[in-house]
């Protein structure tokens, strides 16, 4: 005979126990508004971006060119060390490596926009983009805010969209798209991931929401098509949050002859708090 007594008196400990854990978990889990999550990331940015500062890192950064039959052109490496100043960064190069093909055979040169000929648009192209995309004067990281419009004063200039909660690498997160306001200025659209946890931003995907104007492909034979970023952030010694990943591609057709894919992938690394006696240990190469 069963004693109903002592199994109600089992369930009913089974239930608190339960209650007891579930309790902290459900508060730690709970939805947050678009408004609350766009509001928490945007302080967070803007105090990572006061933060960094304070930081010493290495950068490497691999640029390429590709040729319209999918071959590769050019390429090239760069490694700097970036230091904070009271405005910003500055970076200091410690390694550059370029290589061009020709015919079949690669050659190796020693600085950026480097001329092989007379008309050599990949020399400059290249070395221009490299820097256009990785050296912003405005930005503590030399990133452009516009790629990744979290930050409040760019945040305005887009719609925010919620789509909801999901996994990623272990973390869970909040994912939001955005899209330029209708008849604004703003070019991007993309995707977000913002961790649930410390509302700060995971990974962030930009797209190019505009076209070329099609008086200018037209008349010029210009275009770009494809234009991509994706920065992916990591967190540093102090709590600190750097764009630990950064990367994109593009096509650009020119002048009706001129077709190049260019890609670049960027990685910071190494990162130290920048005290008058620090020194600097270089990793390896860019493969």
């Amino acid at each position: 005979m069963r004693n109903s007594g002592l199994d109600w008196c089992v369930l009913v400990s089974v239930r608190n126990i339960l209650a007891l854990v579930c309790l902290p978990l459900a508060a730690a889990g709970a939805d947050l508004s678009l408004s609350e999550i766009l509001q928490r990331a945007g302080e967070n940015q803007e105090r990572a971006q006061k933060a960094r500062t304070a930081f010493v890192y290495e950068q490497r950064i691999l640029s390429r060119l590709h040729r319209g039959n999918g071959k590769l052109a050019r390429e090239e490496e760069y490694q700097f060390l970036v230091t904070p100043t009271p405005t910003g960064i500055e970076k200091k190069r410690h390694q550059f490596r370029g290589k061009y093909e020709d015919s079949g055979k690669w050659h190796e040169y020693p600085e950026p926009h480097y001329q092989r000929k007379d008309v050599d648009i990949d020399g400059d192209l290249i070395s221009d983009l490299t820097k256009d995309l990785t050296s912003d004067d405005e930005s503590r990281d030399g990133i452009s805010h516009d790629l990744f419009p979290l930050r409040a004063t760019e945040q305005s200039k887009y719609d925010f969209t919620l789509l909801g909660r999901e996994e990623y690498r272990g973390r869970d997160v909040y994912k939001l798209s955005f899209e330029p306001k209708k008849g604004g200025e703003a070019s991007w659209e993309g995707e977000v991931l913002v961790d649930a946890g410390s509302l700060e931003p995971l990974v962030v995907t930009s797209h190019f929401a505009r076209k070329i104007p099609l008086l200018v492909r037209t008349m010029l034979g210009t275009n770009v098509r494809h234009v991509g970023f994706k920065v992916t952030y990591a967190e540093q010694d102090g709590g600190v949050w750097f764009p630990a990943a950064y990367g994109g591609e593009f096509e650009v057709r020119a002048v009706f002859f001129y077709h190049r894919k260019f890609s670049l992938s960027l990685v910071n690394e190494g990162f130290r708090r920048a005290v008058s006696d620090a020194t600097i240990t270089f990793g390896d190469e860019v493969q």
